[in-house]
């Protein structure tokens, strides 16, 4: 009985309905006006559009089955290993350094808007070096490894991704004088809606989302980001905003003649949750290894994915630029 308690338990807490049904039992309807109540309705959006999208894959005969079952495994073993760590690090980050900010944001409409630019800014920086620093790649592969893309791929992450991704965003925020109940809402909003960045063509198959992608990111740009085809390696980090692609010259468009290939370029099984979850680790490790020397073994640790103490780079700054090179020609 109490085996069949905790499944019932995970099932609901995977369906984001612990809040929404105390709501309900309490009769508290008054209080879906306010954020805790709105919180409360849009967490089972997620998690009811996945099975939509299986729904809809079985009808369309496009289950992608691998995909789905390898990210449902990580899902379980990261609810273990990694459930309270990256909320731990939030507070952390915000008691150490709330104290160092030079000012302090106010509940306006204005200072929303900067805080939610400042966030993207610190999403900016953990993505990109996401992909530019070995080690965290490391961290960050597990999340690119499923090659179709579904909104289950959402759940496919390392488990120490997200304290990593939240001391460096919490960080970049409380520095720049986010209120922590703002950064807290934005952080709702923003994962929302990453979740939904991550939807496949069973559920939405043009996801460009016409005029409006030319200012936020759409599924159509995430597609791209989760490309490896070398047109798209590397770009698109954002999340919602697309401002800081722009600024930093990341920013790729899905094109019509690329068709979107996912995965990583390693030769890998994605049906393996064992070479999911570690197989750049154990990539990473064989590296360093066989590496000459103290400093090629600190490099493969930090230069970029593909790079090669004997001079043999294959990082993708270099394949897309090689490619390009290519188009040009």
């Amino acid at each position: 009985m109490e085996f069949l308690t905790l499944l019932y338990q995970e099932i609901l807490n995977f369906l984001g309905l612990p809040q929404l049904l105390d709501l309900i039992q309490n009769e508290d309807y008054a209080s879906l006006s306010t954020y805790e109540g709105i919180t409360a309705l849009i967490l089972p959006l997620i998690p009811l559009l996945v099975i939509l999208e299986l729904v809809l894959g079985l009808i369309y005969k496009k289950p992608q089955t691998k995909v789905y079952k390898v990210n449902f495994l990580i899902y379980i073993f990261n609810r273990f290993i990694g459930r309270f760590i990256a909320v731990a690090m939030v507070a952390l980050c915000i008691g150490w350094f709330q104290p160092y900010a030079p000012f302090q944001t106010e509940s306006t409409w204005y200072w929303f808007i900067y805080g939610y630019i400042v966030w993207e800014f610190g999403h900016f920086l953990y993505h990109y070096w996401g992909h530019k620093v070995r080690l965290f790649w490391c961290l960050h592969s597990t999340h690119h490894a499923p090659e179709e893309m579904n909104l289950s791929v959402t759940y496919a992450h390392f488990f120490l991704e997200a304290p990593y991704a939240d001391v460096i965003r919490t960080t970049v925020c409380i520095l720049a004088g986010v209120e922590p109940s703002m950064l807290l809402a934005i952080m709702f909003i923003d994962g929302t809606y990453g979740a939904f960045i991550h939807v496949g063509e069973n559920l939405i198959k043009d996801a460009r989302f016409g005029f409006l992608g030319k200012f936020i990111l759409t599924p159509s740009h995430h597609r791209v980001h989760h490309a490896r085809n070398p047109l798209y390696m590397d770009t698109n980090f954002c999340n919602l905003l697309n401002i800081w692609d722009r600024i930093f010259g990341t920013y790729q468009e899905e094109q019509q003649a690329v068709t979107v290939e996912y995965g990583i370029t390693r030769k890998m099984d994605s049906a393996s949750f064992l070479d999911v979850y570690f197989g750049e680790i154990i990539a990473l490790v064989k590296d360093v290894a066989r590496a000459p020397g103290l400093l090629n073994k600190l490099k493969y640790l930090f230069m970029p994915p593909g790079w090669h103490h004997k001079g043999e780079h294959r990082t993708a700054k270099i394949v897309r630029k090689n490619y390009l090179r290519g188009q040009k020609a």
